[in-house]
């Protein structure tokens, strides 16, 4: 009999660590599952919020509860984790790693779009159900028939886009805007895809975009670009932004005093640290994604997130990347089987319940998602969403004092 107890990693340079929590278990009534993402370089920060510390509960409350039962054998979790370094190319090497060498029964998904992208035929070559969670793509077709291992819970580029596009047109409708829209981007695989359909998009609604520019992740400065989108003079503001920048644009639209009724800023404007850092300034700031944070199972999660883990989770893509987790430790469960087909078709056939409502999925993909949320008095809250209750009206933006 062996125990082994959860391991943090001891310093952002380490590499790997392997978690096994709560009770003892034979060598062989163990499921090692793989878990690789950036903790240094652009994206860890992102990373840090969303992806590790919900690799974290989900270990810690399976195996505080005895494992999963699988066909009958109680089976504890290990978790070798490993640091991509926001680079492709490290993913792909320690995926094969994980399969070749750790020999993992299970993988999480990538964080990142690109990563998703670049990391699906290395996991689709060696079978691995991954339930992608912060990607988002119009090409999901296309994936998801070339890897019939890829599922994704977050919604095409386009539903995303339409939705911050049904509030443009609902506020230029009420008169808090005009046709007039400042738009950038980070220059990466997810701000590219949304940026290039965006601009049919708001072309189709009849908006002109008045200032349109891109930049690289990880740009230090980003005054210049709010600067231009200052000068533009448009009354509404859309970034499709990853987690550094989102806080960058915010900082100089605050100190450029940025003068929008409608100001929206993609993955990390739902992060507490958002609010901790520009406090009520940030008040009707729209942001992607969202949660019902009425809802009693997300209110019991995010209880659970700080109690075990001492942080506090997201309001968006931290539910939904612990319901991935739902999702797969179900499907093992239900498949009564470690073998990986089997579980991959378990979840194409079945639907879970998650902290996130019942999940299914249809040619592997996840009709139920928050597209667009909001700041509204301290809390971010959900505006647009497909198959989802509890999303609250849009308010504008009126300045940026406390």
């Amino acid at each position: 009999m062996i125990r082994r107890n959860l391991m943090k990693l001891a310093a952002a340079g380490m590499v790997a660590s392997t978690a096994l929590m709560g009770g003892a278990a034979l060598a062989q009534d163990v499921i090692k599952i793989g878990s690789i993402a950036p903790k240094t370089g652009p994206l860890a920060g992102g990373a840090a919020v969303t992806q590790w510390p919900n690799v974290e509960l989900w270990a810690k409350l399976v195996n505080e509860r005895g494992g999963l039962n699988v066909g009958g054998t109680q089976m504890m979790l290990e978790v070798v984790e490993y640091d991509d370094k926001t680079n492709p190319g490290e993913h792909i090497k320690l995926a094969q790693r994980l399969a070749e060498q750790d020999k993992v029964d299970f993988v999480i998904a990538p964080y990142g779009t690109g990563f998703n992208i670049a990391a699906a035929p290395i996991y689709g070559r060696y079978g691995y159900p991954v339930i992608a969670v912060s990607a988002i793509t119009d090409k999901m077709d296309e994936l998801t028939s070339r890897y019939p291992n890829l599922f994704f819970t977050l919604g095409t580029t386009t539903a995303f886009i339409n939705g911050v596009a049904e509030i443009l047109v609902e506020q230029r409708d009420a008169g808090v805007i005009g046709n007039e829209v400042a738009m950038v981007n980070v220059a990466d695989a997810f701000g590219i895809e949304l940026a290039d359909i965006a601009r049919s998009r708001f072309a189709e609604e009849g908006f002109d975009i008045v200032y349109d520019k891109s930049y690289p992740l990880g740009t230090p400065d980003l005054s210049p670009v709010m600067k231009g989108a200052k000068d533009s003079g448009a009354k509404a503001f859309v970034a499709w932004s990853y987690p550094p920048d989102s806080f960058g644009l915010a900082e100089q639209a605050i100190i450029e005093d940025l003068d929008v009724s409608l100001y929206y800023s993609a993955v990390a404007t739902s992060f507490p640290a958002f609010k901790g850092a520009y406090g009520n300034k940030i008040n009707n700031v729209l942001g992607a994604g969202g949660t019902n944070v009425d809802d009693p199972k997300i209110a019991e999660y995010r209880a659970a997130h700080e109690e075990k883990t001492g942080k506090v989770a997201d309001y968006w893509a931290s539910a939904n990347t612990y319901a991935a987790m739902q999702i797969l430790e179900q499907a093992i469960e239900g498949a009564g089987t470690l073998d990986k087909e089997t579980v991959t078709q378990y979840i194409k056939d079945n639907s879970f319940d998650t902290v996130m409502g019942d999940l299914s999925f249809e040619n592997n993909v996840s009709n139920t998602f928050w597209s667009v949320g909001q700041w509204q008095d301290g809390v971010f809250r959900g505006v647009k969403g497909s198959d989802v209750e509890g999303a609250v009206p849009v308010r504008a933006k009126e300045g940026w004092a406390e």
